[in-house]
């Protein structure tokens, strides 16, 4: 998809370098290949439809920007304009809810650091396990 495309889509005006970079990132890497069993691809297709929703989380590198979400999360989304599958998601703090709504993890760490949570309490999520039991899975594959 190129800028002309993403305009017919809704988008107006000019674009920013952050636009134009993710348009050809998605340009780049949007593929067919089925995504390995159980596992959510984080392809162009995935970034496009996500694209509202990492822009977000990626606002949260400035504390300014995470203490206004804080103080009033639907004005902050709507400021990014997310639907409404990426609303539910951000409200159900579930990890796997955010990557179905186009989410990418390196993103979604910046608002999981909002809580307080690492890496491995995102893991944890995922699996579907404690956190203590995904550092031991941790500990036993790299012995």
């Amino acid at each position: 998809m190129n800028c002309e495309e993403l305009a017919k889509c809704g988008r107006t005006g000019s674009f920013t370098l952050w636009e134009h970079l993710s348009v050809t990132l998605v340009a780049m890497t949007t593929t067919t290949d089925q995504p390995i069993p159980g596992t959510l691809l984080f392809n162009g297709t995935e970034a496009m439809k996500g694209y509202a929703l990492n822009k977000m989380c990626f606002s949260f590198n400035s504390r300014l920007n995470r203490e206004a979400f804080l103080h009033d999360e639907d004005a902050y989304m709507s400021r990014f304009g997310l639907n409404a599958q990426q609303r539910a998601a951000i409200k159900s703090r579930n990890v796997l809810d955010l990557l179905a709504a186009g989410g990418n993890i390196y993103y979604l760490a910046k608002f999981a650091g909002i809580f307080h949570l690492g890496v491995q309490d995102i893991g944890a999520q995922q699996t579907g396990v404690t956190v203590d039991e995904f550092k031991a899975k941790l500990l036993a594959a790299g012995s």
